[in-house]
C-alpha cells in the first residue's frame, strides 16, 4: 500500500498542485512545548525541485511553523485526497523561513495579500499511502475572509498586528521578526 519514493517527480507534483489544502506539522524541541498542527489553503504552494517546496506564508493568529523552524526545522507535510482516487502523501524534511521577498524564491510563488514569509522545504522522505479511510469531500471555494482581513489591515496594520500576536510561539519561542 505505502511506498517511500526517491523524489518528487512530476506526476506526484501535480497531485499536490491540485490539493486544495495541505497540513504542516512542527514541534519544538522541549517535551513540554506544543507540537504544531495547521492547515493551508490558497493557492500558495509550488513544487520547485525533486526534493524541494515553498509555500507563502500568510499572517494569521498564531506563528507557531514560523517559531518552530527557526528553533530546530523540523517540518512534516501531509495531503489528503478528498475526491478521485484514495491517497495521502506526506514529506518530511527541514523547513527554513524565507523573507517575502526572497530573490530565489518569490518569483516562483503568488502575491498574496497578507504575507509575511516564504517556507521553503527541503525533503529528507517522500512517501504515500493508500488514504482508504480519508472521506469523499467536494471544494466549494477558498475562504476569502483571511486575505480580505489583511487587505484592510494595510502594510502598516499587519507590522502591528505581528509585532503584538505573532512575536513569539504560545510556548515563548521567537516567532515573526518584522524588518
Amino acid at each position: 500500500m505505502g511506498r517511500v519514493r526517491d523524489e518528487i517527480d512530476e506526476a506526484l507534483a501535480e497531485f499536490i498542485g491540485a490539493q486544495h489544502i495541505f497540513f504542516v506539522a512542527t514541534a519544538p524541541l522541549s517535551g513540554e512545548g506544543h507540537v504544531n498542527l495547521s492547515p493551508r489553503g490558497y493557492d500558495s504552494l509550488r513544487v520547485l525541485g525533486r526534493r524541494q517546496l515553498a509555500w507563502v506564508d500568510l499572517t494569521g493568529s498564531g506563528a507557531e511553523t514560523i517559531a518552530h523552524l527557526r528553533e530546530n526545522g523540523r517540518i512534516t507535510m501531509m495531503w489528503c485526497a478528498f475526491d478521485g482516487p484514495p491517497r495521502i502523501v506526506r514529506i518530511h524534511g527541514r523547513g527554513f523561513v524565507r523573507p517575502i521577498d526572497d530573490p530565489r524564491l518569490a518569483p516562483h510563488l503568488p502575491s498574496l495579500p497578507g504575507a509575511r514569509a516564504i517556507i521553503e522545504v527541503e525533503a529528507s522522505r517522500i512517501s504515500d499511502s493508500c488514504g482508504y479511510a480519508v472521506p469523499l469531500m467536494d471544494f466549494v471555494g477558498d475562504r476569502q475572509r483571511l486575505l480580505d482581513w489583511a487587505d484592510t489591515k494595510g502594510p502598516e496594520g499587519l507590522e502591528a498586528y505581528r509585532r503584538e500576536k505573532n512575536a513569539r510561539s504560545i510556548d515563548g519561542l521567537p516567532a515573526v521578526i518584522d524588518p
